[in-house]
């Protein structure tokens, strides 16, 4: 039987004190029922003897704290998972946001989830297409990667999350592809964006998204992104699915952690943040990978926006330590009109090299990357040199090169947020712009490859 306290001594912002508690642990769920008989829930965040204190998922205005009671569910938050969960849209606490019916739980779990354990990994190796020539062809997403996505206020990358969300597919696997998006902390008006363009583009059928908006409570934002993961264990590993989850955004989530941790008077670390910002993020990403024995995956790509474009930053800085690369989104490009903008030379998978080649994107991928790359970065300089001494100061092969990177951020990393690019589509359009230098300048791709491809592309 589940007891009811009528003990409550203080209620101080989203906390409140109940006093003379029994059996009732840390991170349990507790409901608080009003004189009126209105439910609110809450969560224990503390047990210190017989006294528990509280975190309100909800307003404290209009507690009594004399005719109040709590009473404490024995258990901690779970979402309710079947196979109809896919093509729904949830709240930030798992609840229906879309007017459907509740779903009926094939199972109950919890969703703090466990780690995953490194003997049980599987390595990633298998390509993702997202459709994105700057990610597929120079930062490529593999199976099972935790692969960030680095913006800045205003810049794109709703735009580009939605792109990735709608375009994704594993080759070969299709049928058995999912998305789990989870959007944390944000703005009614880009909630509207999210669930409209999914709705219109068909790709809410595979989806299933959680939605947190920015006038929702602290707590929910903490709760958001693992209700999102447990989904996606659900179906990765239950289900046996390829899943990619997309978490935007990180930044929301680190405030509303640093939110309640001043609220619970802990010692604050860097600017502010909690002392365990880190192990708090790595327990959301370590959750994303393989696992040996399941067919199924999840591959993660969490956006945040860099707080005054701070790469040092806390929130950027942990998680780049975490994840395997990142890719980031650059002002300046932003300004001169290219979509999305990708500033691919800072940009980085590390496990890129795992996922492309002969029989997983195609033979030529690995040598026209690494030239692209270096053709780029050289014509960058080139155009530098312009501004400063002008034209007439470069070699003819300098010009070329400053021709070259010019092209290729309107032709290759410009490409909208509507065309989907398979992976051979964007390895064509990396030959073409490779025409534009002598062929004495492709030092870094094979001689056979040179033959087969270059000037034979349509």
């Amino acid at each position: 039987m589940i007891k009811e306290y009528k003990t409550i001594s203080e209620v101080v912002g989203p906390l409140m004190l109940v006093r003379d508690v029994e059996n009732v642990t840390y991170d349990e769920l507790g409901e608080i029922v009003l004189q009126n008989g209105e439910k609110r829930l809450c969560r224990v965040l503390e047990i210190n003897g017989a006294n528990a204190l509280v975190q309100l998922f909800e307003s404290s205005t209009g507690i009594n704290l004399k005719e109040s009671t709590v009473r404490f569910l024995g258990r901690g938050t779970e979402l309710a998972v079947s196979p109809d969960i896919l093509g729904r849209v949830f709240d930030g606490m798992g609840r229906p946001k879309d007017g459907g019916p509740e779903i009926i739980a094939a199972k109950r779990l919890d969703i703090n989830g466990l780690p995953m354990n490194p003997a049980a990994r599987d390595y990633p190796s298998e390509f993702i297409q997202t459709g994105v020539s700057a990610i597929d062809g120079l930062n490529t997403l593999v199976r099972g990667q935790k692969l960030p996505i680095f913006s800045a206020s205003g810049l794109p990358h709703a735009d580009l999350a939605a792109q990735i969300a709608r375009q994704a597919k594993v080759r070969g696997g299709e049928g058995n592809f999912a998305v789990v998006f989870a959007a944390i902390g944000i703005t009614y008006e880009e909630a509207d964006f999210f669930a409209t363009d999914f709705r219109r583009t068909g790709a809410i059928d595979r989806t299933v998204m959680f939605m947190n908006l920015a006038n929702d409570p602290a707590v929910e934002r903490i709760a958001t992104p693992r209700m999102a993961l447990t989904a996606a264990e659900y179906l990765a590993f239950d289900l046996g699915m390829h899943v990619l989850v997309i978490l935007t955004d990180i930044t929301n989530y680190a405030e509303a952690l640093r939110e309640i941790s001043a609220a619970r008077k802990e010692v604050p670390g860097r600017r502010g943040y909690p002392g365990y910002l880190y192990t708090d993020l790595a327990s959301i990403y370590e959750r994303a990978g393989r696992k040996k024995g399941y067919d199924g995956s999840i591959t993660m790509i969490p956006i945040l926006t860099m707080p005054e474009e701070d790469k040092t930053h806390p929130i950027p800085d942990l998680t780049g330590y975490i994840t395997e690369g990142q890719i980031i989104l650059s002002r300046e490009l932003y300004r001169k009109g290219i979509q999305p903008p990708i500033d691919v030379l800072p940009s980085l998978s590390r496990l890129k090299d795992k996922g492309i080649g002969s029989g997983k994107t195609r033979e030529d991928h690995a040598d026209t990357m690494n030239q692209l790359f270096s053709a780029y970065a050289q014509g960058k300089e080139a155009l530098e040199l312009v501004a400063i001494l002008g034209e007439s100061a470069l070699t003819e092969t300098d010009l070329k090169y400053a021709q070259f990177s010019q092209a290729f951020e309107k032709q290759y990393v410009s490409q909208g947020y509507n065309t989907d690019r398979s992976i051979e589509e964007t390895l064509d359009i990396g030959w073409k712009l490779l025409e534009l230098l002598p062929k004495s300048e492709l030092k870094r791709i094979r001689d056979e490859y040179i033959e087969k491809y270059l000037g034979k592309v349509k």
